[in-house]
């Protein structure tokens, strides 16, 4: 049935409702457990002294955002200011030479923050993928690059390559392997695309450009080598209508999500209450329910602020970066389940819509997932958690085809044509709320732990079973009742959008 579906207000109104209260609920659990596990001497290392005048402490258990806003945030705001200002006067006095001046200024800020001999392991990279770029043949385009993220991926290649970066501060390996990584995954992206090409190649000055843009190079995202070539490659450099508003607009939000995260996690300590799991057998089906389904919701602001950010300069050099990812309480299939869009839209165009095709065969859509969680596997760094989460993801992905093509099937086709779209969308709303968990389940284990995700499947499937379990379906169902209706309004004012600009 069509996403254009609509319900009764009175309905939709009952579901808001209900979605409302047991956040309220959820969260008031949460906020209990926090309060009174402040001082325990398991949470010792996860929670220090924040706002003593409000008697508060803060959740400190998150590498990420602590290096962000205390070791990294002074070289964030040198660099990146330093990147906007010199940006600005290229784009000013030679814009046809920005893209050479972004990659002089990027090699510089690699080499002042990282040394000679870093910059020379990329340069190596660099020249290696460039070469077999050369040979115009995909399949060694990928096993070369495959090949190179394994020496930053798996022992003891990883180790021997930062063994030669002397020297040592915090954030050495995070920006070692951040941009090894990435630079791995641009390179491929340029090897593909030259192999692709019918007439010639694209020079190595093109690929450093590429390659050494700063916002990019640390932390991402991965913005394919066809669109930023094309991008930065214009010459007449225009702003659309109100574009400075809204990249203010932007910039202000992520402003205002720092101080909300920071707000929160002196309330709610959502990333340390899940490494106690004695503690977690004191609280309800319904926090422990509200604490998983908040640790992905953080993860997705963590990520949107940080790609927020990068892709603000972006906007001002004007590029058009990826988007920030959806929002996790926007996500009821596993297809649009991803926190990176960037490296997301890589996998799609090189291996999973490669393989997948028009993504309705059942064999072809096997091989592509696949592949597809192979290789981010490796981009991930193989362990055990990583395997577990791609298998399971791997199968969420392939069970929603198969239910798919199994409900297309007689006499399932023939019930749901007799149905009324409204009855059919309810329907599909109840498998889509128990989709919703599995993705909630799967995810967990990869941004928490796997004894966590056990405690949390267990509660709510077995030991919760069934007040706990069809309560929480249900009120998950309403959620995935007001998403749809989301879904419903865009694509009617997409469709207004498309009638106007033919007008």
């Amino acid at each position: 049935m069509g996403v254009k579906t609509m319900l009764p207000s009175y309905e939709l109104g009952f579901y808001a409702l209900i979605v409302t209260c047991a956040v309220v609920y959820s969260g008031s659990g949460i906020f209990e457990a926090s309060r009174d596990s402040m001082n325990r001497k398991a949470f010792r290392d996860g929670i220090k002294p924040g706002w003593h005048y409000f008697g508060r402490k803060m959740d400190v258990a998150d590498f990420e955002w602590v290096m962000w806003f205390t070791s990294f945030r002074n070289v964030i705001i040198f660099a990146l200011s330093g990147h906007v200002l010199f940006g600005k006067i290229c784009s000013m006095t030679v814009p046809q030479h920005r893209a050479v001046m972004y990659m002089l200024y990027g090699i510089l800020a690699v080499l002042g923050s990282m040394g000679l001999v870093y910059l020379m392991i990329i340069l190596s990279h660099c020249l290696v993928l460039y070469s077999v770029a050369l040979a115009k043949q995909k399949w060694l385009c990928y096993v070369a690059g495959l090949c190179c993220l394994a020496s930053f991926k798996v022992e003891p290649f990883s180790s021997w390559q930062s063994g030669f970066v002397t020297g040592a501060f915090d954030l050495q390996d995070v920006l070692f392997y951040g941009g090894s990584g990435f630079t791995i995954m641009r390179c491929m992206s340029f090897a593909l695309e030259s192999a692709e090409r019918k007439e010639g190649i694209y020079s190595i000055f093109d690929l450093l450009k590429y390659n050494f843009y700063l916002p990019f190079f640390f932390f991402g995202p991965v913005m394919t080598f066809d669109q930023f070539h094309a991008q930065v490659s214009t010459r007449e450099l225009r702003r659309k209508d109100d574009e400075m508003r809204n990249i203010r607009v932007h910039a202000l939000l992520h402003v205002g999500a720092i101080i909300a995260v920071d707000v929160f996690f002196h309330f709610f300590y959502i990333l340390t209450l899940p490494s106690d799991l004695k503690f977690m057998n004191r609280l309800s089906d319904w926090s422990l329910a509200g604490l998983a389904y908040s640790n992905l919701v953080y993860d997705w602001v963590k990520a949107a602020v940080m790609f927020g950010v990068i892709n603000t300069i972006a906007r001002l050099d004007h590029l058009d970066p990826p988007q920030p990812p959806k929002c996790i309480t926007m996500l009821y299939v596993f297809a649009e389940t991803h926190f990176d869009r960037g490296i997301n839209d890589w996998l799609c165009k090189y291996v999973y819509d490669h393989i997948g095709e028009n993504h309705d065969n059942i064999m072809k859509e096997l091989m592509a997932t696949i592949a597809t969680f192979a290789v981010t596997t490796l981009w991930l760094g193989p362990c055990e958690i990583v395997y577990i989460w791609s298998v399971f993801n791997c199968f969420g992905l392939n069970f929603e085809l198969w239910v798919q093509k199994f409900f297309q099937q007689e006499p399932f086709a023939k019930l749901e044509a007799k149905m009324s779209e409204a009855m059919s969308r309810r329907i599909r709303a109840v498998f889509g709320a128990a989709n919703f968990w599995a993705i909630v389940l799967y995810n967990i284990l990869a941004l928490n732990s796997l004894e966590f995700a056990l405690l949390v499947t267990k509660r709510l499937l077995l030991t919760g079973f069934p007040v706990s379990t069809l309560s929480i379906w249900f009120i998950t169902y309403c959620g995935v009742q007001l998403i749809k209706e989301r879904e419903r309004i865009l694509a009617i004012e997409e469709e207004k959008c498309d009638k106007a600009k033919a007008d």
